[in-house]
């Protein structure tokens, strides 16, 4: 982990593209900025910890229910 000391109004560069700005430090609390490119997502941690576990279990669907809608719209096939 690289540990860098910015104060406010400091920035990093992440790559090109990506800007991480301090707006604010009070107290235990910082702000930040973020100025990145719209196809780079930027999400807090507990959000995209959510997301990627949600995203896991989408993929983890069980067969049979799979199976049961592939019959479902086989018989759509055939009654149609």
């Amino acid at each position: 982990m690289l540990v860098l000391s910015r104060k406010p109004n400091e920035s990093i560069i992440i790559g090109d593209d990506v800007e991480v700005k301090i707006v604010e430090v009070r107290g235990e609390q910082v702000k930040l900025g973020i100025t990145a490119p719209r196809d780079i997502p930027v999400h807090r941690k507990e959000i995209y910890d959510s997301i990627h576990s949600q995203n896991i279990n989408a993929t983890q669907s069980k067969h049979a229910n799979l199976d049961k809608i592939s019959r479902l719209f086989n018989k759509k096939k055939k009654q149609g």
